[in-house]
């Protein structure tokens, strides 16, 4: 149960590794991505892996002393109330996480669901996560950046899931077509049409929207993705596209570096900068590189 029965997902993985072997990770973790793509998995294998060899059974069977798993409940005077993790749930993790781990090297906490925390208990986990205690990691798992307050997310290592395309299987990555992407595409084409505004259009309609912006990204990433397909002649299939970006006008630098300026633009949302300033400054490189080719 370890991290080494996960499969996929290896950019989550590769970062969870590397923290263990250099005893350097984060206190706090947020795994992201849609309902059973694995989020909780991996944080209960994170979990065995911290802690120590045959600690799996315990922690799967909720046993492990020093690995806890809080999910949200109903009200204690409405059992058919609504379910969340209120501020009590939130001031026990912090009276525990203050305790020393019972018998292994760390503490581990997973908080499930953690969107559904209510009233004061964001504020309540903000506490904890602001004089961290020692040998103590808090994962929590979530469907969506905006579910939490920035606050608190500006103090948690962000990990991202998606969903894992099976072995043997000829599909588009995530996302390949829809409204948003389309959308998406079209302010791209609009940005290197040499208009000078476009670029400053395209970040008011987008404004404080962090999942239009993270679209917005995702999307220019893809395309530069088949761009750099197509320089290397890949079958067409493997486009995400529908081999839509041709290859022809662009230098397999310029490509590069556009795939550079996405992933610094993507990193950018992620350090909380604002939604509209990195799309712009996104499409003003990609616009610069597509005037370099012409």
């Amino acid at each position: 149960m370890g991290l080494e029965s996960i499969r996929g997902h290896e950019e989550a993985l590769a970062l969870l590794r590397r923290a263990i072997e250099t005893d350097r990770g984060a206190h706090a973790y947020a795994f992201i991505g849609p309902e059973g793509v694995g989020r909780k998995t991996t944080a209960l294998a994170f979990a065995a892996t911290l802690v120590g060899a045959g600690s799996e059974a315990r922690i799967a069977r909720g046993m492990h002393p020093d690995v806890r798993l809080i999910e949200p409940t109903p009200p204690q005077s409405n059992p058919k109330g609504t379910q969340a993790i209120r501020v009590e749930n939130i001031r026990e993790l912090g009276r525990l996480a203050a305790l020393r781990p019972a018998e292994a090297p760390w503490k581990v906490f997973i908080v499930d669901q953690a969107e559904t925390m209510t009233g004061a208990a964001p504020q309540a986990f903000l506490k904890t996560l602001e004089e961290p205690p020692a040998r103590t990691v808090i994962i929590l798992i979530l469907e969506q950046l905006r579910a939490m307050p920035a606050t608190v997310l500006s103090r948690c290592q962000i990990v991202r899931f998606r969903p894992v395309v099976p072995e043997g299987a000829v599909a588009l990555l995530p996302g390949g077509g829809g409204p948003e992407r389309e959308r998406a595409l079209k302010w791209l084409a609009q940005a290197q049409s040499r208009d000078a505004g476009a670029a400053l259009q395209v970040g008011e309609a987008i404004g404080r929207d962090r999942e239009a912006a993270e679209a917005m990204v995702e999307t220019c990433w893809l395309w530069y993705r088949d761009l750099l397909c197509a320089q290397g002649g890949a079958d067409a299939r493997a486009s995400v596209f529908g081999g839509r970006a041709s290859a022809a006008g662009h230098t397999l630098d310029e490509v590069v570096a556009g795939l550079r300026a996405c992933r610094e633009a993507w990193q950018a949302i992620q350090g909380n900068v604002s939604p509209r300033l990195s799309v712009e400054v996104l499409l003003s490189r990609l616009t610069k590189s597509t005037d370099k080719a012409a």
